[in-house]
């Protein structure tokens, strides 16, 4: 708890975030995220790090309503790289002084799936070393519900992060963007597994689905918090055209000023509430607003994630109507990122993994 000028900032209950969450009085939402600045500046520091992200397929076993590459969207023209084409896009990165790369894809639990991925690992850890990178680049996967067996070979193969988003922690909103088949409960499960095999841990929500209330995006930053995660990767639902949540006329069921509002009062009142854990600024918010994702970085976030994928294929992994940066080149995205991060006064930090400080600190607290 907190006074500043009069106004009393607390995020130690549930009433008390999802008040912080509703705040719509410029001033107070001004003091909110002067507040998670210096929270984060104190925590984590000023550094912004790159997670450079490879969609490397959008097969997809899953069918989320919410999903541009929904198992069951006939209109998208499914692809995989090759290995070289991944390979090829991570030296990129590191070549250019990304720590770190995102290897992200649809669900996929078959052997091949998993043995391709594992050898993707152990190809970019093995050749992207080099003195600025001792120990190779930094991997993060986002590659779904997985067995805690393969949950573990993807760990010794060299991945070291993992990105499993809950989307929500309200069973009954779940289960209404959600097939049948697809289980709350094995969700939370696999973050589990994820923590027990030695990942850092990731997940996040999607803000401004039907039906969703800020009580429930409170409960979302306590899931958080009771899950002991390490990093945050969350954004607003956005709608794709071609799901069953097309239903929804508009591109954004609330107003384009609140949806953007509420993703940014989430990014600072989770930084509050779990203050040393690493946040990305999504390029979804870049959707809501031109400059979204500097607005998230200014709001406490501390990661974003240029665009490695080769962009040929971009349009076919569309998870949301009008995701930008479909046209942009590597280099194209690097410079406007680098524009982007200074804008706001932060530095991009190369050539570093950027593991989240939560993380860190509880290995020390262990020895």
């Amino acid at each position: 708890m907190v006074n500043i000028m009069n106004y009393e900032i607390k995020y130690d209950t549930r009433d008390n975030i999802a008040s912080l969450l509703s705040e719509n009085n410029p001033e107070k939402v001004e003091l909110i995220r002067k507040m998670a600045h210096d929270v984060l500046l104190e925590n984590c520091g000023s550094g912004v790090y790159y997670r450079g992200l490879i969609e490397f397929s959008n097969r997809c076993v899953s069918d989320c309503y919410y999903c541009g590459i929904r198992r069951s969207n006939a209109d998208v023209n499914r692809f995989d790289l090759t290995m070289d084409e991944i390979v090829d896009s991570a030296l990129w990165c590191a070549k250019n002084g990304y720590g770190s790369i995102v290897l992200q894809s649809g669900e996929n639990s078959s052997r091949d799936f998993i043995d391709f991925v594992c050898r993707a690992v152990e190809t970019i850890k093995k050749r992207s070393v080099s003195e600025e990178l001792p120990n190779g680049l930094g991997v993060t996967l986002c590659i779904g519900e997985q067995s805690e067996a393969d949950y573990a070979k993807l760990f010794a193969a060299g991945a070291h992060r993992y990105l499993l988003r809950i989307e929500t922690s309200n069973r009954e909103l779940f289960k209404t963007i959600h097939p049948e088949a697809q289980s709350f409960d094995n969700r939370v499960e696999c973050l589990r597994r994820l923590k027990r095999t030695g990942f850092q841990v990731g997940t996040g929500v999607m803000y401004g689905l039907p039906g969703q209330t800020c009580q429930m995006l409170a409960d979302d930053i306590l899931f958080f918090k009771d899950m002991d995660i390490d990093m945050l990767g969350m954004g607003p639902y956005i709608r794709h055209s071609s799901t069953p949540l097309k239903k929804n006329k508009n591109q954004f069921i609330i107003e384009r000023d609140d949806l953007l509002r509420v993703s940014l009062l989430m990014i600072a009142v989770c930084r509050l509430v779990l203050k040393d854990i690493n946040i990305a600024a999504t390029t979804a918010l870049q959707t809501i607003d031109p400059t979204g994702r500097e607005k998230g970085l200014s709001f406490g976030a501390n990661v974003v994630m240029p665009q490695l994928t080769p962009v040929d294929y971009r349009k076919s992994y569309l998870l949301y109507d009008n995701k930008p940066c479909q046209e942009d080149t590597k280099e194209e995205c690097k410079n406007c990122l680098s524009a982007r991060v200074g804008s706001v006064g932060r530095e991009v930090h190369y050539n570093e993994w950027g593991d989240s400080p939560h993380f860190k600190r509880k290995g020390e607290s262990k020895n």
